[in-house]
């Protein structure tokens, strides 16, 4: 398929699912219809019962059965409906990202940025219309978190290629990623995985094996002795003493019940969710060494995962019914809240070990359709081959991710062990910080397993590493100049570790005077090629591509040309050879009406 397959694959669907949402609107109109009408009606048989006499009493089970039947099927047509609305919902997120209208809606992984993070803002990997906000529909935080940790970091070759094959088995089951969007009707975060695993790894509270038997059989007591009473007015003389011996065992393990309670507050969020997910994972069939690998993590526990993940959330459910005013007494009666906490601890005793595994699981599973989305939708980007001869960065038709089909223009790009750096000048807004975020981005989805926005890439294991957007800090007392040399510290402190580094370095100390910038740009980045580095360099400052003369073979001079007449400033953006020779910046000024007088000498 190619993208034009997939966006009409898109609309047909959708049209399909909307054409199910509006027959099940109708049925919700004319069953709503008829329960009104049932209920008119059973008022006119209690009229024809006891005011006329006319009629039996037993008639009036006709309506009461008929409501009941019709409320039944409600339910389900509406249950029917809100299905619809989520596949739609579904299909029109996919259409928003295959006709780049995509940007400001779903999950935006802001809570992931880091202000220290070598490469995550420079890039734009989160925040409103990021590379996180484009490929993330993982439902759970966990699936979040996953995807957000193999973009941070780069993952290894044998890592690499086990994603791919995975993605590449995923990419096709559309119909198991609707599945996954039907399981809720928001993308939702709510589950905290640190804090949940903690719960389930934490100290036990001590419960005897008789305690639970114990609550059981007070609780049976006390019915038998008030159904006693009550049918037969005997065993009278009992109640008080049932009671007192409930109230004295609640109150033995009060303390207790109040703490395993407490620490049970976590797994109240997402439980549907989660063991929704997980059933769906169990029940697939999957061929690629990876998602083996994880269904063989899951069955190692040795339980049904999605089964327990029932069973906490129905734990749960009914720690909550205690709270509904005309049922606590009973629960009060029932030791409810006393037994309940022994049910909950007993479940996390037993399978609370396992959660930590489980929400890998799942973090993995939704970071892995996240991407399979996303190569669906892309299919002309392509999965890139990892080379362990490095280092090596070699694309052919690059082009950046997040910029629409319609404007993006590709351009080839290889860096290696003789071809070191590549110094970029050029205008303004002639294409170069976009080049070297487009570089970066696509080493980022290619170190995470991810199909990328080129016709081909090879690259070694590297590090990433960016100044590309770097600002002052009033709070921290910080300017432009000290916060840009400070990441150029941690850049090269980079390259004392086991990777080789990819560097991308926008205006490279424009804070400065332009002596000890050319000096310093200089001695920065022999330092970082000496280092096994490779990287690009852009300058607005022509005295900067004497960098690249001053290097030799490892190191070459690229531009970016611009041409401005009459109708305005024309780019091209494609990369050539050499030094650029014109600047656009006076005429610019000129163009949006800034007076700028003619200078003398």
């Amino acid at each position: 398929m190619n993208s034009s397959d997939v966006l009409a694959l898109y609309r047909a669907r959708l049209s399909a699912r909307e054409a199910i949402r509006a027959h099940r609107e109708r049925q919700h109109i004319r069953l709503g219809n008829a329960r009104l009408i049932t209920a008119g009606a059973a008022v006119l048989l209690l009229a024809l019962v006891y005011g006329a006499r006319l009629l039996e009493p037993v008639w009036l089970l006709l309506p009461v059965a008929v409501f009941a039947a019709l409320a039944i099927r409600h339910d389900r047509v509406l249950q029917a409906r809100r299905a619809a609305e989520r596949t739609i919902d579904f299909y029109r997120r996919g259409l928003d990202r295959l006709t780049d209208a995509w940007a400001g809606s779903g999950e935006d992984g802001a809570r992931f940025g880091s202000p220290d993070h070598l490469y995550q803002a420079d890039l734009d990997l989160f925040g409103r219309g990021s590379l996180f906000q484009l490929i993330t529909s993982a439902r759970l935080r966990a699936g979040q978190e996953t995807l957000a940790q193999w973009l941070l970091a780069p993952a290894p070759p044998e890592e690499i290629a086990a994603r791919q094959a995975a993605i590449r088995e995923l990419a096709p089951r559309l119909d198991l990623r609707e599945q996954l969007a039907l399981l809720g009707d928001e993308i939702g975060a709510g589950v905290h995985t640190d804090r949940l695993v903690r719960w389930g790894s934490g100290p036990a509270v001590p419960v005897a094996p008789w305690e639970p038997w114990a609550a059981a059989a007070l609780v049976a007591f006390t019915a038998g002795v008030l159904v006693a009473w009550a049918t037969v007015d005997a065993a009278g003389g009992l109640i008080a003493p049932a009671l007192a011996l409930q109230a004295g065992f609640a109150l033995w393990t009060r303390r207790r019940v109040h703490t395993i309670h407490d620490r049970g507050e976590e797994p109240a969020h997402d439980l549907q969710l989660m063991a929704g997910v997980l059933a769906l994972f169990e029940d697939q069939r999957f061929e690629s060494p990876k998602l083996v690998s994880l269904g063989r993590t899951l069955a190692a526990t040795g339980q049904t995962a999605s089964r327990r993940i029932v069973q906490l959330r129905l734990i749960r459910d009914l720690i909550e019914s205690q709270h509904n005013m005309y049922f606590a007494p009973l629960a009060a009666l029932l030791l409810w809240r006393t037994q309940l906490a022994f049910a909950l601890e007993r479940w996390r005793r037993r399978s609370g070990p396992h959660l930590g595994t489980w929400l890998d699981v799942i973090g993995e599973f939704e970071a892995l359709c996240s991407l399979a989305s996303y190569a669906f939708e892309h299919p002309e980007d392509a999965f890139p081959a990892v080379s362990q001869e490095g280092p090596l960065f070699e694309a052919r038709g690059l082009g950046h991710p997040l910029i629409p089909a319609e404007r993006l223009v590709r351009n080839d790009v290889r860096l290696d062990r003789n071809l070191r750096l590549l110094v970029v000048s050029g205008s303004n807004m002639s294409g170069k910080t976009t080049l070297l975020r487009a570089v970066g981005v696509n080493a980022v989805l290619a170190l995470a397993g991810a199909p990328v926005r080129a016709e081909a890439l090879t690259l070694s294991p590297i590090a990433v590493s960016a100044s590309l957007r770097i600002v002052d800090s009033l709070q921290a007392g910080r300017s432009k100049f000290y916060a840009e040399i400070t990441r150029l510290r941690a850049i090269v402190s980079l390259t004392e570790g086991s990777l080789p580094v990819l560097f991308l370095l926008d205006e490279l100390l424009s804070g400065t005077n332009s002596h000890d910038r050319r000096i310093g740009a200089e001695g920065i980045v022999r330092t970082l090629l000496n280092r096994n580095a490779i990287g690009l360099l852009t300058t607005h400052d022509l005295a900067l591509s004497a960098v690249a003369d001053g290097l030799g073979p490892t190191a070459a001079n690229v531009h970016f040309a611009d041409e401005f007449d009459a109708g305005g400033l024309r780019f091209d953006y494609r990369m050539r050879p050499g030094v650029v020779r014109t600047s656009n910046a006076l005429a610019l000024m000129r163009a949006v009406g800034l007076e700028v007088g003619e200078v003398d000498g």
